[in-house]
């Protein structure tokens, strides 16, 4: 992504930002852009994105983030003022790396997609999303456009590791990888392969571990963005090329953050606007909710180093919106009503795993057909999972369970590794409602706790509306409530206040998720018709 020179004299500065907007070194000026109208709120997005990488391209934002064992993987998002985000699709697919993500003898939690890379490249006018997967290989995907379609291009043994992709002004590859230890490769000109590899930095034992890359160059000069997790950010500039020697900055370190009771922000990337303006987009640690995307301006040290712009001390609560042209149109919102219209899921969606893709399908309507017999929900397969908004939001689904077998467990779960959830259970011809919680895993993954019953009703048809509602909300209690209607307006409290667990190690948030599966046998359905994601 280009990086303008910020020592350079502003009458001096040349625009050559090619048609993309996205050439590797492009300079463009640092001149304020025209005041701004209005401003913005911190988190721009509240919902769980991490490990953020934002390019541009053109007048259009793209940005990725980790989805660790929910497929597809690698979400891109789009925007046209780097405040007001959709979800444009995924770079990767399905995760086809090994029968784990399959729910096949064994689990992929916390596993998958982590910290990887999206840029463009001009030349060929195509997106690159790059990462590893379990420590073993890279993995290279492709498109033309950013919501797809994506096909899996390479796969690179070295395992580049919170990698950082940069396409250079000569359009040459290279990836800056590590913890603690960084290094950089080279690609092929093709991007299917490594041509060179080699250690540029070594961490400083009083800073710790540096993680996290990004990679951008600046009239001549590369620079190494790192990630202090999860309270700093650091920098590493060369102007000897991309293999070093490199210097070090520390950009932040704990520094606080705009979201009570959240974390510092950190990781995430650097990107220039259309009018010459910087930012950097972070993300904070806001558990239950997950890892939620922040943003701030940045400006530049007649030395070119960039500073983050703080309010009182901290990262804003709010700043001047970017002044920018008006978008083409306005993005899709990641909340409201989803009626499963058409024959494919919306972006908004993930699996929990990969699905068994016979058992399932939209049209006008989404019907999950059981796709795994066990009365563990985290085995189970084709379990949809949609972000919460925080900082509270409610799920409501309709469900006609006229389908359900005996044996059947069907409805709307809180999901991570301490999950409850409200459905229903189909046992000896009788279907009933009931709200379940103590579903707990341990610290690597296995069930620790498969759910207790702990209310329930009657259900006399075979239509109802569930609903779960959700504060994620870092410094309050976090908890979750469920209730359940028969008339399609009237609510009935079920069970007790769930309280969400805040515990980092599962890195993401919790989400509300649709499940049916068996107990006994396979052959059960239920149709989901509606579902919807509202906030106060």
């Amino acid at each position: 992504m280009p990086m303008s020179c910020p020592d350079q004299p502003l009458g001096r500065r040349r625009v050559l930002a090619t048609a993309a907007g996205l050439a590797a070194g492009a300079m463009l000026p640092l001149t304020p852009a025209r005041a701004a109208a209005s401003s913005f709120t911190n988190p721009v997005i509240w919902q769980d994105f991490a490990d953020i990488d934002v390019i541009r391209v053109g007048d259009t934002y793209y940005a990725s983030a980790s989805t660790m064992h929910y497929s597809p993987g690698a979400p891109v998002l789009r925007s046209y003022d780097l405040v007001n985000w959709e979800i444009a699709g995924h770079s990767v697919p399905t995760l086809d790396f090994g029968a784990k993500y399959d729910l096949n003898g064994a689990r992929g939690y916390v596993r998958g997609v982590w910290a990887s890379s999206l840029a463009y490249r001009p030349s060929n006018r195509t997106f690159y999303w790059l990462g590893q997967i379990d420590f073993a290989r890279t993995y290279v995907y492709t498109a033309t456009a950013a919501e797809g379609p994506w096909s899996r291009l390479t796969t690179i043994g070295t395992p580049y590791y919170d990698a950082g992709l940069l396409v250079d002004t000569d359009d040459t590859l290279y990836v800056a990888y590590g913890n603690t230890t960084i290094s950089v490769a080279q690609l092929s000109p093709d991007g299917r392969g490594q041509v060179r590899t080699q250690q540029v930095f070594s961490t400083p034992s009083s800073v710790g571990t540096l993680e996290g890359s990004r990679f951008y160059k600046i009239n001549g000069q590369y620079y190494i963005f790192l990630t202090r997790p999860a309270n700093g950010q650091y920098v590493l500039k060369s102007s000897g090329g991309p293999f070093g020697p490199y210097t070090m900055r520390q950009v932040l370190l704990d520094l606080r953050g705009p979201i009570s009771g959240g974390g510092v922000p950190h990781q995430g990337g650097l990107v220039q606007t259309q009018t010459g303006a910087w930012y950097y987009m972070a993300f904070v640690d806001a558990y239950p909710g997950g890892r939620v995307p922040v943003l701030a301006p940045v400006t530049w040290t007649s030395d070119g180093w960039p500073v983050v712009q703080t309010v009182n001390g901290a990262w804003g609560a709010s700043y001047p919106s970017p002044a920018l042209p008006a978008p083409p149109r306005q993005v899709t919102p990641m909340t409201g009503v989803d009626t499963f219209d058409g024959t494919k899921l919306k972006p908004r969606w993930e699996w929990n795993h990969n699905p068994d893709t016979t058992k399932y399908t939209v049209a006008d309507g989404l019907t999950l057909r059981t796709a795994t017999v066990t009365n563990d929900l985290y085995w189970a397969r084709n379990t949809l999972t949609h972000r919460i908004q925080g900082p509270t939001s409610t799920a409501t689904v309709d469900l006609d369970v006229s389908a359900m077998r005996d044996g059947d467990r069907a409805g709307l779960a809180l999901l991570r590794d301490s999950s409850a959830w409200i459905g229903v259970k189909r046992d000896g011809g009788v279907t009933r409602l009931v709200m379940v919680n103590n579903l707990t895993m341990d610290g690597s993954w296995n069930t620790t706790g498969t759910g207790v019953e702990v209310a329930a009703a009657s259900l006399a048809g075979t239509r109802v509306r569930l609903r779960a509602t959700a504060d994620i909300r870092p410094g309050a209690a976090r908890t979750a409530t469920f209730s359940y209607s028969t008339d399609g307006s009237t609510f009935a409290r079920l069970g007790p206040a769930f309280s969400m667990g805040n515990d980092w190690r599962f890195f993401m948030g919790y989400r509300f998720a649709l499940f049916n599966h068996a107990t006994q046998a396979l052959g059960g359905a239920v149709r989901v018709t509606r579902f919807e994601l509202s906030v106060p």
